[in-house]
């Protein structure tokens, strides 16, 4: 009886989305959005029906889901969490614990690049540590590895690498250089799902890594995102945190339960800790999304190529991100960078491209070392930064998602033309 009633409630939400969520684009009403669900109908059915069981808190989907994302490209462990954000905070949180062995300590620099978003930032900021700001390069957007060594102190303990829009950083230089400067390795590759350098997957560098599972991302739980990591102890450290600094959830519980037999298992806290916990139909809703990663990585590759090969006749006016060598990039979005010239700048552009319906937004958070916010805290910026500020200045970006049609692509580059040709005097 309860089966059936759920196959009805499945058949309405089919005929639902069938009904409201007709993604054909319409030359009559053209948006083109950086954005689209990468979920359908089956992903609501799976959230839904486990909401109908009542068990929504973090139990065994929320396991299936972490075993499934990090047997997919080889990671063995991972972390569930709230959001990519909370993935970085977990990390660090986790990395500055005095249990952690090869701990960070409060004072400690972590090198990172300008060109971010401000949430690579903040959670060293959380953790008592000093963020060390270098440029990138202009052709990948990524960390400049030649601007690192320069950047090193005696207090420099830690790399904190982000691939920029789904484009792996140089990981060979990067990795030379921790070795020979005895550095941890830290990858923030929220942006960066199912990218690859030399073959490996990105976040299988380093010590930890983080990926989100945004709305707007590769894939999506809603809000969510995942630590992963070889270092089991690290691990359990970040699950301990995860929910409020108890134990309940580590795998080797008996650890701590022996350590303190006089508290009850379940309220055992050995660590501060957050309530940084995904739930189980978000779990159910990742499960199915996982499977589809990597249709949407190659359709993603496949847009950008697309738009690369029409763009380049306009490369006098604009610089594109090139993908490392020896990398995959799985492209976040379409990034431009404006050059200077006598007919238009970036403002003008997006202004033009915004009002025919097309969506277009900065690149990350340009240079997050202008934010007003780096007055608050102690900071250190190695070098002048004229390339994160170029890309802050110039730059902007338009989606290449999943979604995207050859109807939509075709639009896109009309109305790149008609716009130089109104703009650009031959």
């Amino acid at each position: 009886m309860r089966e059936n009633k759920f196959k009805k409630i499945e058949q309405s939400i089919n005929e639902f989305w069938s009904e409201n969520n007709n993604n054909k684009f319409d030359i009559n009403n053209p948006i083109v959005r950086l954005h689209e669900p990468t979920f359908n109908s089956e992903e609501i059915i799976a959230f839904t029906k486990q909401m109908l069981t009542t068990n929504v808190t973090m139990g065994p989907k929320v396991k299936e889901f972490e075993k499934k994302y990090s047997n997919l490209y080889g990671y063995k462990y991972g972390v569930s969490n709230n959001s990519g954000s909370s993935a970085n905070l977990l990390m660090l949180s986790a990395l500055t614990s005095s249990i952690t062995e090869n701990n960070l300590q409060k004072g400690d620099e972590i090198i990172l690049p300008a060109l971010t978003w401000s949430t690579t930032v903040w959670p060293v900021i959380q953790c008592g540590l000093i963020p060390v700001y270098i440029d990138c390069e202009l052709d990948t957007f990524n960390m400049d590895p030649s601007k690192i060594e320069e950047a090193i102190s005696s207090k420099t303990k830690a790399i904190f690498s982000v691939p920029i829009y789904g484009n792996p950083c140089n990981m060979d230089e990067i990795l030379s250089i921790c070795k020979k400067n005895n550095l941890m390795l830290i990858e923030d590759c929220c942006e960066s799902m199912g990218a690859t350098y030399n073959g490996k997957s990105v976040g299988s560098f380093g010590r930890v890594a983080s990926f989100s599972f945004y709305y707007s991302h590769h894939i999506t739980t809603l809000e969510g995102g995942i630590c992963v990591t070889d270092d089991f102890e690290l691990a359990e450290m970040m699950r301990i945190i995860r929910a409020h600094g108890w134990v309940r959830q580590v795998e080797d519980r008996e650890k701590w339960t022996k350590k303190y037999p006089d508290f009850d298992p379940k309220f055992l806290f050995v660590n501060e800790g957050y309530n940084l916990r995904i739930t189980e139909p978000q779990a159910s809703m990742g499960l199915i999304q996982i499977d589809k990663l990597n249709e949407f990585v190659e359709k993603r590759i496949s847009n950008a190529a697309n738009y690369k090969k029409s763009f380049n006749k306009y490369s006098d006016f604009f610089s594109f991100q090139e993908t490392t060598k020896g990398a995959k990039n799985s492209h976040f979005g379409f990034p431009f960078v404006v050059k200077k010239n006598k007919y238009f700048n970036r403002d003008e552009i997006c202004e033009y491209l915004n009002k025919n319906g097309i969506e277009t937004r900065p690149i990350i958070a340009g240079n997050i070392a202008r934010q007003p916010a780096n007055s608050l805290f102690e900071h250190r910026i190695s070098g002048n930064l004229k390339n994160s500020d170029n890309i802050m200045d110039n730059g902007f970006s338009i989606g290449v998602h999943q979604s995207l049609c050859q109807e939509s692509i075709n639009y896109v580059k009309l109305v790149f033309d008609n716009f130089f040709k109104q703009r650009v005097v031959n």
